[in-house]
This record gives C-alpha cells, structure tokens and sequence, in this order.
C-alpha cells in the first residue's frame, strides 16, 4: 500500500491562474499543481537549490525534485506545443506566517503580516469589505482599499480603511489573514481567491453591491443579500478544477488535517 502524499507548505498563493498563448491554443490545457508553481518560484525565481526547497515545502529533497522535474516538464509542453496553462490542484497548505522553516526571514507573507498587523480584541469580530467610494468593490482582486469593522455584541464599535497598494489576489488574502479578519464581504471573486480566503479560514460572503455600511449593516441583521456561488466575471477559467488544499478542512489527497 503507497503511503499518503505528504502535504506541501506553499508560502505564496500564485497570482495569476491561467496562461494562453496569444493565438489559438493547441491541445488540452496543460495543469499546473499549486506545489509544482512553487518549486519553480523557488529554484528558478528565488535560487534555492532542491534541498533548500524541500525543506521550505516540508519534504525530503528527492521528493522535491521529482515535483520540479514534473514542472519543468510541463512548462516545456506548454510553451513548445502551444498549449494554455493552468495553475490549480495539488497537495499543499498555506504558510502559516510564522514557521521558523522559512527560507527568508523577511518572506512576502512576513512582510505582509508585519505591514498589515492589526491587533484585535478578544471578543471582537472583524469585518472586511472590499471599498471604494463607500461602496462594495466589485473585483476582489483590483481592490484598492479594504474598509474593516470592528464587532462586539452586534454593534460596530469601530471601523477604519486600509490600501492595499496594487496586491493582487494570492496577497489579498495575506493581508485580510494580517488584519486577523473574520468575514470577507464582496461582489465578484474568483476561484483561486476563494480557496486562499477559505485556507486562512475567512468566511465569504459575495456577490454583495451597494452601500459598505449597509452591507455590515445587513450582515449582522442576518438578512445580508449575498450569492453563495458568486464567482468573477474575469476569471471563470478558475473553475471546475478539483483543487485539494490543504489546511482547517483537510487535505483532499494528503490528508494532512489540521495546521
């Protein structure tokens, strides 16, 4: 009987999911697994060698060689056949921020948890709306501010906004993590961002417009309008995918369990 695969620690969720060449694609997209992305951000962006990447991913370097060769393999096939490419899928979990593993001591996602931190009380629940001109932003991943609000006993008793500089998706979720949010409220949002808010463990609430305030207003009414199946317009090729993350609800392949 082959032993479980062993879930691989990601330190950054990708950004971007999908790429096509400019003219027709040939041939069925090519998949790309979230573990397989990070062995090549690793070796190839960062200059690890395959021993230093299987310690950051948590395996042994054999392991990590082989899920680098299975990239590199399938980069090549992508851009020598035409083919599009999609990054999703795979055994993994997101860093936990603060894993002493780290190749870097000053990583993105530390970065980000260092610039982002919030303290936030005991018994306070804090809400996260995309924002622009008090209303909800309707594009998670363009959002230029977050509008966050503070919760105790069913009553706002603070709110304030953060940027978020130009972050992109797979940051985004970093940042609400940084600012120990609870809810996320939103108009469209794509899959990989969903499965990143869900692996920090941030309840979702989409498809939402209108007033931010009424939004909150709503939500602790119980009575917000929200669509439990709100995907982005932008980015419908995130969907369909069979993406096994690891983390608070398991891992679909690895069965890692609990961080």
């Amino acid at each position: 009987m082959p032993r479980p695969t062993k879930c691989r620690r990601v330190c950054y969720f990708p950004e971007i999911l999908e790429f096509s060449p400019a003219g027709e694609a040939h041939g069925e997209p090519i998949t790309l697994t979230v573990d397989e992305f990070e062995t090549i951000r690793l070796i190839d962006k960062e200059g690890l060698s395959q021993e230093e990447c299987g310690a950051q991913l948590g395996v042994g370097r054999t392991t990590a060689q082989k899920i680098y060769e299975t990239a590199r393999k399938k980069l090549a096939d992508a851009l020598v056949c035409g083919c599009s490419l999609k990054i999703e899928g795979g055994d993994f979990r997101l860093c936990s921020d603060s894993a002493d593993v780290c190749y870097k001591k000053d990583c993105i996602r530390r970065q980000i948890q260092k610039k982002y931190k919030i303290e936030k009380g005991a018994n306070t629940m804090r809400i996260a709306v995309t924002y622009e001109n008090g209303n909800v932003f309707q594009h998670f991943g363009h959002t230029g501010q977050f509008k966050l609000y503070d919760i105790q006993d069913g009553r706002v008793i603070k709110s304030e906004l953060i940027d978020t500089n130009g972050s992109g998706h797979g940051a985004l979720a970093g940042i609400l993590s940084a600012v120990k949010a609870d809810v996320l409220i939103c108009g469209g949002i794509g899959g990989g961002a969903q499965m990143a808010l869900a692996e920090h463990g941030i309840k979702l609430y989409g498809g939402v417009s209108g007033s931010a305030d009424e939004a909150v207003n709503a939500f602790l009414s119980g009575n917000l309008a929200f669509n439990p199946d709100v995907h982005c317009e932008h980015h419908n090729h995130e969907h369909g995918g069979e993406a096994h993350a690891c983390g608070s609800h398991g891992c679909g392949h690895g069965h890692c369990g609990h961080r």
